[in-house]
């Protein structure tokens, strides 16, 4: 069949959209952005606790991370919302929880240092990620991005029970 005319308009849709960034673009700039690790609190504080006391962790990193970057020419808005911590205990064990924790009296994430010794926790934060191109809908980037924070100097120590005032 032939096709007659002149052509008024010379842009065809394709599939290979190269006027804007795709989801590949999108997905290798969030694994890129400069996330900070999530802050981690250890009470008690100082860097000392005693053995088979609950010690208290938790994170004040929990708000969402926003920063703007020019993908092909267009504006582009990512969003990292931190989504499950994981908390390495520094003596070989961790858990993952999608809670922050608490300041005490609250003690939601605790643990137990069963000997004496030099710890070394962290706290690994994962993000979720959603993106927006200007001023766009927000949707969904696939995939996560876990950023690991660094130890902390922890010394578990014995305590012996003395009475004063007698």
């Amino acid at each position: 069949m032939a096709v007659t005319g002149e052509f008024v308009d010379h842009e065809f849709c394709t599939d290979d959209d190269s006027d804007g960034p795709t989801l590949a673009d999108i997905q290798k700039a969030f694994a890129e952005l400069k996330l900070t690790p999530g802050t981690l609190v250890i009470q008690p504080p100082d860097g000392l606790t005693l053995v088979n006391f609950k010690t208290n962790f938790y994170t004040t990193s929990t708000t969402p991370i926003t920063t703007t970057v020019n993908l092909l020419g267009q504006q582009v808005t990512l969003e990292a919302t931190p989504a499950t911590y994981t908390w390495h205990f520094g003596d070989g064990t961790s858990t993952s929880t999608t809670e922050p924790g608490a300041a005490y009296p609250d003690l939601t994430i605790t643990h137990d240092y069963r000997r004496t010794g030099e710890y070394g926790p962290s706290l690994s934060t994962t993000y979720t990620g959603r993106y927006r191109v200007g001023e766009g809908p927000w949707q969904a980037i696939p995939g996560t991005v876990t950023i690991d924070g660094p130890a902390q100097p922890l010394r578990a120590i014995e305590a012996e029970p003395k009475l004063v005032g007698y």
